[in-house]
């Protein structure tokens, strides 16, 4: 998945002869916090925020004085969905503009949209059983769970390895394409595998996968 696979097809930018007054209707209307500053033609300037807007008094001017000193954080349209993440991590924005080959602005990934994506990348919304499998990190080896799951007939979904800071410890959370892990759990358990819960049901699963995306934003505001 690229960066311009997420591109909004109903998202803004704000011209940059346009007045503080009109960013800020539109940042309400999206319910974001920054806005692409753009030309005519697709000249990005940068990223204003709501308080950039209020901090230079600039809801009745255009942001033609302030063009030169905007942050510009941006992605390009085939970079990898991974940076699109980093940008939202590190920088704690509402957006990430998306840039072409020539460095001219093409649209923008809104959060909703990625977090639309990650339930998807996490098989979310498939039938299947989640487990948590804890153990050392240095004995963690991919192929051998692999391994093990598929000669139990099941297939992994999808995958999220979690560790603790200054902890040799991983957390690894496997969603199965079946609802019967009575099969795997025993083969894993004959290899030492520690299990530190299973969710069958879909109340259960619905309860790990917030708990997994309440972690995952409180990573974003970090």
């Amino acid at each position: 998945m690229q960066a311009k696979d997420l591109i909004s097809d109903i998202f803004p930018s704000v011209n940059i002869n346009d007045k503080g007054e009109k960013a800020l209707v539109r940042m309400d209307f999206f319910k974001i916090s920054h806005i692409p500053l753009t030309d005519i033609d697709g000249t990005y300037y940068g990223l204003i925020s709501e308080n950039e807007i209020y901090d230079f008094d600039l809801v009745d001017k255009p942001f033609t004085s302030y063009k030169n000193v905007l942050a510009r954080p941006f992605v390009t349209n085939y970079e990898h969905v991974y940076s699109v993440i980093n940008l939202f991590t590190e920088l704690n924005i509402s957006l990430v503009p998306v840039l072409n080959e020539k460095e001219k602005y093409i649209g923008a990934v809104c959060f909703r949209d990625l977090i639309k994506f990650l339930g998807t990348l996490t098989a979310a919304r498939n039938p299947g059983t989640v487990f948590i499998l804890e153990l050392d990190y240095h004995n963690y080896s991919l192929s051998q769970i692999a391994q093990i799951i598929e000669s139990n007939g099941a297939k992994v979904l999808s995958l999220h390895a979690n560790s603790q800071k200054d902890s040799v410890r991983l957390e690894l959370t496997v969603k199965l394409n079946t609802t019967d892990f009575s099969a795997v759990r025993q083969t894993l358990e004959r290899y030492d595998y520690k299990i530190k819960a299973a969710y069958g049901k879909d109340d259960k699963i619905k309860e790990l996968m917030e708990e997994r995306f309440d972690e995952f934003m409180n990573y974003l505001n970090i």
